[in-house]
């Protein structure tokens, strides 16, 4: 649900019956406690909007696992609007407990110039014992 107070209202009613909510559209720490006080499962802070927008969305989410750990809410950080591997491994220092990510951002983390020149010189090792791979 959208981060309004009819989401919140909403968000409110469905997790009382049990049911797992996702409050979205989440810019603040302040509008993550009002997400986690109304039961949200998830809250999904948009880092890559507001670092886009000028503000510093690692802290955002260094802020909000702060609140949630000093009050011992349940809700879970849902790191969303992801745009590169640095985002990822802040998250992940930081506590987030979960990350959407396009799948370049994800194919990326697999990237760093060692290990390609590793595998370069792994293959190379093994091409000269003639057998195939």
């Amino acid at each position: 649900v959208p981060l309004t107070i009819d989401g919140l209202k909403t968000c409110k009613a469905l997790t009382g019956d049990g049911t797992m909510v996702n409050v979205t559209l989440c810019f603040s720490a302040a509008q993550a406690l009002l997400a986690a006080k109304a039961g949200a499962t998830f809250v999904s802070p948009f880092v890559g909007r507001h670092d886009d927008n000028g503000f510093d969305g690692m802290q955002l989410i260094a802020d909000i696992r702060l609140i949630y750990d000093n009050y011992a809410y349940d809700t879970e950080i849902l790191v969303a609007s992801v745009r590169h591997g640095i985002h990822v491994l802040e998250a992940a220092k930081i506590g987030a407990d979960v990350m959407t990510a396009p799948p370049s951002v994800i194919k990326g983390l697999f990237k760093h110039i060692l290990t390609e020149k590793g595998i370069e010189g792994f293959l190379a090792d093994w091409a000269k014992t003639g057998q195939a791979i």
